[in-house]
């Protein structure tokens, strides 16, 4: 896509042109580049214990049984950063992937206060979610953004202003009218307006089944829905989802 291209895509961008958007597109011969980016819950180690992580997920929805195989679907989540560790090293987190598609779930460390932690306001961190979502839209690439999961707060001190930046990434996204994925909703939800225990691994960590969670989420919110007959993924998430919530 040229500048030019690039620059009116961006313009007239919506949350429901991005979706038309991409339904056409996974209905096209062309392959996509899908770049799923964010901290420690994005980039899935230690809390699934083995198990895969929600962008593994995707990944499995989107190369197998949609039959894409000529998609690629890449991880550029880092444990510990937060939206301006991501921003500062856009080329190889985002650019250079030349994606498509740009699914960004952030926030957890961004919240952080406490002895080592410098502290961002939601106002601060919104505005770097607007740079975000310009940048992505200016390489003609759909943002789709994702509020981070809830939190044990008694457990979790320092990462008690959680709702302010879920909201902060609500805000964003309906101002400036991007594909949004509640997790944290959802998340909240589940957990009867606290925390779905079944679903974490630590306080602010999903576990496996609550990485099948995230993935249901996003993969709904996307339209990514196999043909009857080969939708094997998802009713194993819903289930392994179910189960954990029964246990908890």
């Amino acid at each position: 896509m040229s500048n030019v291209e690039s620059a009116a895509s961006a313009a007239s961008a919506s949350a429901a042109a991005d979706l038309g958007r991409l339904a056409a597109l996974l209905t096209g011969a062309e392959p996509l580049n899908w770049v799923i980016t964010g901290d420690s819950i994005t980039h899935g180690l230690v809390h699934t214990q083995g198990e895969r992580s929600y962008p593994e997920h995707l990944h499995e929805l989107i190369r197998g049984e949609l039959g894409r195989t000529r998609d690629v679907v890449v991880n550029t989540a880092i444990s510990g950063h937060r939206l301006t560790d991501i921003l500062d090293d856009w080329e190889r987190r985002i650019d250079s992937w030349r994606p498509d598609v740009v699914t960004l779930m952030i926030g957890t460390n961004d919240l952080a206060t406490g002895p080592g932690s410098d502290t961002v306001e939601p106002a601060a961190f919104a505005a770097s979610l607007r740079e975000f979502v310009a940048r992505v839209r200016a390489v003609g690439a759909i943002p789709v953004l994702q509020t981070p999961p809830s939190i044990d707060i008694p457990n979790a001190p320092g990462r008690e202003r959680i709702a302010e930046f879920a909201d902060a990434v609500r805000e964003v996204a309906a101002t400036d009218d991007v594909v949004l994925v509640d997790q944290h909703a959802r998340f909240t939800e589940w957990g009867h307006g606290g925390v779905p225990w079944g679903l974490m691994g630590d306080p602010f960590h999903p576990n496996a089944a609550g990485h099948a969670a995230l993935a249901l989420e996003l993969a709904n919110a996307l339209g990514i829905c196999p043909q009857p007959g080969a939708d094997r993924t998802l009713p194993l998430l819903e289930a392994r989802v179910a189960m954990a919530r029964l246990g908890a």
